[in-house]
């Protein structure tokens, strides 16, 4: 039975990462730089995107997908930056796979967009072992879930690109210890860039949008040479 568990879930893995392939390919072709934004319930991930869109909306042409168990709030919260925003609830699986983000983006023109940006379900175990396609994947840690939790979710933390710290505006009030975080992540992913932001306060929020938009011109970069 062990066995038999072990074998389907590799051929739905290898499955999803046949899609997040093609999809990437799709992505590339249409100019679309994808981040995909991936913590814990409760680390800020859709403040952050909200203040992301509105920050990029003047000047990008931005959009999102929001993954969730159930009700479309984050998704309405989004749109109030008027751009497209789209939810996909999932129901009970505790993650978005590259099937998901592929039916949610059939009738979407990517060629029209800069930026599309995915938010996956609260959750640091199992999305860490669905590609979606993104060229960026970001990890929020927030400074209110201990500076342990790159050591107690190596997975994640493994397979990203970038981690954020947000509410970094919080970090006196809760007695938080950035250099202890620092040097679990350095033990862990050595090189992994980190930034420490708060969306609400604005700390941070300028470099963040300068790490995209310096990302996506080097990929931009790179597809008009080849």
């Amino acid at each position: 039975m062990t066995s038999r568990i072990v074998q389907v879930r590799q051929n739905i893995l290898k499955k999803n990462d046949l899609l997040a392939g093609e999809l990437r390919a799709r992505f590339e072709r249409a100019g679309v730089y994808v981040v995909s934004l991936v913590s814990s319930p409760g680390s800020g991930k859709t403040t952050l995107l909200e203040h992301t869109l509105a920050a990029l909306a003047p000047t990008a042409r931005v959009a999102a997908l929001v993954g969730d168990l159930a009700t479309d709030r984050d998704a309405d919260r989004l749109k109030k930056a008027g751009v497209p925003v789209r939810q996909i609830t999932t129901g009970t699986v505790c993650h978005l796979d590259a099937s998901m983000v592929d039916d949610a983006l059939r009738d979407w023109r990517l060629e029209e967009l800069d930026f599309l940006f995915v938010e996956n379900v609260g959750n640091l175990v199992c999305p860490a072992s669905y590609d979606l396609g993104e060229h960026m994947r970001v990890v929020l840690l927030s400074v209110t879930e201990g500076e342990d939790k790159p050591l107690k979710y190596p997975t994640i933390f493994n397979t990203a690109d970038m981690a954020l710290i947000t509410k970094i505006d919080l970090a006196d009030a809760v007695g938080f210890e950035r250099s202890e975080v620092v040097r679990n992540l350095e033990e862990l992913r050595p090189g992994l860039h980190v930034l420490d932001v708060s969306a609400r306060s604005g700390v941070g929020m300028p470099s963040w949008i300068a790490r995209l938009c310096a990302a996506r011109h080097s990929i931009a970069s790179e597809r008009v040479r080849t």
